[in-house]
């Protein structure tokens, strides 16, 4: 298909790999703000990027993992089973630097730890599972689950705190479930209707 090696660019003809490819590089560009930063700085890049996960493993969860299972060749499950076991432990690792919070010890190590996860996780998806989707995913059904997505992330809380003390309990609290839920409901809608869909 030609426009499977095509550079990730936002626009009308977008579809869900390009926006999963570019929240690739937006969790890349939030791990080195909060490895480099310090003070309310760095609690606010944890912030996002704490949220930017949620939306895109909600994603993942509901429109890539799915789609996959039903790839021809049957290899689909084991890919995704290794995908959600790479998840699994980010979760774990993440879980724990929400509730000890940016000042907490341990903090340091901990992050460096669940950036090499998650970029190695994305990598593993980039070399297998998009490229299957590209390849036997009606294009019109990616561009479809990329509008839903974007449409559920948009609106959703910008901020998971309305100031800096709350980030260790309200971190993990509303508007991060916010997004996982307003994901969920925008991508079943439109999988709902088709016989390729990603709803369970």
């Amino acid at each position: 298909m030609p426009d499977a090696d095509t550079p990730a660019t936002p626009g009308p003809e977008e579809d869900v790999v390009d926006l999963l490819l570019a929240q690739h590089a937006q969790i890349e560009q939030l791990f080195l703000l909060v490895i480099g930063g310090t003070g309310d700085t760095r609690r606010d890049a944890f912030d996002d990027l704490v949220k930017l996960l949620a939306a895109h493993e909600t994603a993942e969860e509901e429109v890539v993992h799915p789609l996959a299972r039903t790839l021809p060749g049957g290899g689909g499950d084991a890919m995704v089973d290794d995908r959600l076991d790479e998840e699994r432990q980010a979760k774990e690792t993440l879980q724990t630097l929400i509730k000890g919070g940016v000042d907490a010890d341990g903090f340091d190590t901990g992050i460096v730890l669940l950036r090499g996860a998650v970029l190695l996780h994305a990598r593993h998806e980039e070399r297998y599972e998009f490229p299957q989707l590209r390849q036997h995913v009606p294009v019109d059904r990616l561009r479809s689950l990329a509008t839903a997505v974007r449409a559920a992330e948009a609106s959703a809380p910008t901020r998971p705190h309305p100031s800096a003390q709350s980030a260790k309990g309200n971190l993990a609290a509303g508007p991060v479930l916010a997004v996982i839920d307003r994901v969920r409901d925008a991508v079943r809608k439109p999988s709902e209707s088709g016989p390729e869909s990603a709803g369970r």
